[in-house]
């Protein structure tokens, strides 16, 4: 597939020079700064200097006051508080941090997560029913109900008032709740927009401690949930995401809770110290299988532990449903790319929209995302569940998929989510009707430059300006995600050292050793998936590659290697003058 690089401009001259001299940074740690809208020294010193104290006032949010007031009246009262709670990871973590923080406080709590196959997304008629049949009072969902209207005026049938917590667009209509947490609707001048479900949650429960004047440092040690959330939940990592995210980090290096360093103990990752990615392709992973293989309320019930034998046990069990979901994820993605490979017409879309009634509810929304890399357009996987055709959407850089979604509502029966992740059910009989304007709502309002995955390029560096001072600076920026991505470099008319080679079971990898023309400096890649251009590299003609800059360990020492995402040949002959 082509690939598109941008290298980006520096930014403004003098506001480099302004911040590299305030700040006594290098220059080009000043341009990441600018690229990353950092536009004044204030705003860098706040980004180099994160504290939970930077963190906004929660009663900023609208309906805060009521929330914290209602749930105090269930506190004073003794009534039964249910925390309702999404099978996802951003959604067990939320009913993780809330019920644990609250149980601290009043014992007369229990938690429900709805079942993926037989409830499906967000509140039920049957969590409001058990609700009912447990005698609570009062519900607290998380990261779900902010359309969930007629199921908030079910629960007022039996005398349940709602509290809402959710991250999602709301629609036209909000619920009939006590209180409507969202940072997202219109009438809330909260100033970040950008919370997960859990960090909905977190601010609840900081504006919980600060009406009855309870220390909110017994809460951070919850941080570890919500950076889990964050990471999981491909949230931008500003503002206050960043800074929960630092300090979730570093409580999940140096004393993660219980169930988390089970997962991480099963993972094998007990030594390694946690990035963002690792989460995200690691521990959020496993979270997210219980709810896909099996219930969500088994990651709740791992995340709550305080049992080390049993949470071993649990997290044992969740790597086992982790395994069985690679397996159904591997075989849905090979069964989607060979009913695209088997027709033209499907290949030619700006769009790609697939049904398939037996393929598993739990991997589609992975599958989704693993075609959306493959074909590079907005992509909708679908199954059914309960007479229902049901699916996931997930779309590509700077296309607005909810807005594609929303443009056939008539023809759905739910939908919610945002810009890049939608999930939706519809009737059997409106699949053709949805599938051909779904591609025509595509077609009409994509741009071409959406249609190529684009790789954007911090800045052209030398090799012999990486050294351990750079690095150091750059690992101040930390931690690296959406909103704040881990900086890519481009050098050129690099030459093979002499010693790359090919590695991997199926020699399908490489390991680079690279030198430039201008220094003697050496410096090792590696580069997954590219074993292909091994003969390219070896033909002794420069090249240009892209790399992000990570630190390893090699008998005992740490050093600094190039991970590189993509290679280039425009210097030598015809043969090797290509971009993969």
């Amino acid at each position: 597939m082509e690939k598109c690089w941008n290298v980006n401009e520096r930014g403004d001259e003098n506001l480099i020079k302004e911040l590299e001299s305030s700040l006594e940074v290098p220059s080009l740690v000043a341009s990441l700064l600018v690229q990353r809208d950092i536009s004044t020294p204030k705003l860098a010193y706040a980004f180099f200097d994160s504290r939970l104290e930077h963190l906004h006032d929660p009663f900023l949010m609208k309906d805060m006051d009521v929330a914290v007031g209602r749930l105090m009246t269930a506190l004073r009262n003794g009534e039964k508080i249910m925390i309702y709670g999404d099978y996802d990871v951003d959604g067990t973590t939320s009913v993780a941090l809330v019920y644990s923080f609250l149980r601290r406080f009043h014992a007369n709590l229990e938690f429900y997560i709805p079942d993926r196959y037989k409830e499906g997304y967000g509140i039920s008629s049957e969590g409001i029913e058990a609700a009912a049949d447990a005698g609570c009072r009062l519900i607290i969902s998380l990261d779900c109900g902010i359309k969930a209207v007629n199921k908030v005026a079910y629960a007022q049938k039996f005398g349940i008032d709602f509290i809402i917590c959710d991250h999602h667009t709301p629609g036209e209509v909000l619920p009939p709740a006590v209180a409507c947490l969202d940072p997202r609707r219109e009438d809330c001048p909260y100033p970040y927009k950008e919370l997960t479900g859990c960090g909905v949650g977190f601010k609840f429960m900081q504006a919980f401690c600060r009406r009855n004047h309870y220390p909110e440092t017994a809460l951070y040690a919850y941080l570890d949930l919500v950076a889990v959330s964050i990471a999981s939940d491909i949230a931008l990592l500003s503002g206050e995401n960043r800074i929960m995210a630092l300090y979730g980090l570093e409580k999940l290096n140096t004393a993660p809770r219980i169930g988390l360093e089970s997962i991480i103990r099963d993972a094998h990752m007990e030594h390694k110290a946690f990035v963002i990615s690792d989460i995200v392709f690691k521990i959020g992973p496993r979270i997210n299988a219980a709810g896909r293989i099996e219930s969500g309320r088994d990651a709740v019930e791992l995340l709550i532990s305080e049992d080390e034998e049993l949470a071993r046990m649990m997290s044992s069990n969740i790597g086992v449903q982790n395994n069985t979901r690679k397996d159904l994820d591997r075989l849905t993605t090979q069964e989607a790319l060979e009913m695209l490979a088997g027709s033209p017409d499907l290949q030619k879309s700006s769009a790609t929209v697939l049904f398939k009634a037996d393929w598993h509810k739990g991997v589609i929304g992975i599958v989704a995302s693993r075609l959306t890399d493959h074909y590079y357009r907005p992509t909708v996987i679908l199954t059914e569940s309960q007479g229902l055709v049901t699916g996931s959407a997930r779309s590509v850089d700077g296309f607005d998929l909810y807005a594609a979604v929303e443009s056939c509502s008539d023809l759905l029966v739910t939908f919610g989510g945002h810009m890049y992740a939608v999930g939706l059910t519809m009737k059997h009989e409106n699949l053709p009707a949805f599938q051909a304007r779904f591609e025509s709502w595509v077609k009409a309002h994509i741009q071409p430059v959406q249609q190529v995955p684009r790789l954007d390029i911090d800045a052209e560096i030398k090799l012999k300006d990486i050294n351990s001072a750079f690095n150091g600076w750059l690992k101040r920026m930390q931690p690296f995600g959406p909103g704040n991505p881990k900086p890519l470099f481009v050098t050129r008319r690099v030459f093979d050292y002499g010693t790359s080679k090919v590695v991997g079971r199926d020699r399908e990898h490489l390991k680079l050793e690279l030198i430039e023309e201008c220094s003697g400096a050496i410096l090792q890649g590696v580069a997954f998936g590219m074993g292909r251009h091994l003969q390219a590299i070896k033909s002794g003609q420069p090249f240009d590659v892209v790399y992000a800059l990570e630190e390893t360990v090699v008998h005992g020492k740490t050093m600094l290697q190039l991970m590189v995402r993509d290679l280039d040949f425009p210097y030598g002959d015809e043969h090797f003058d290509y971009l993969d």
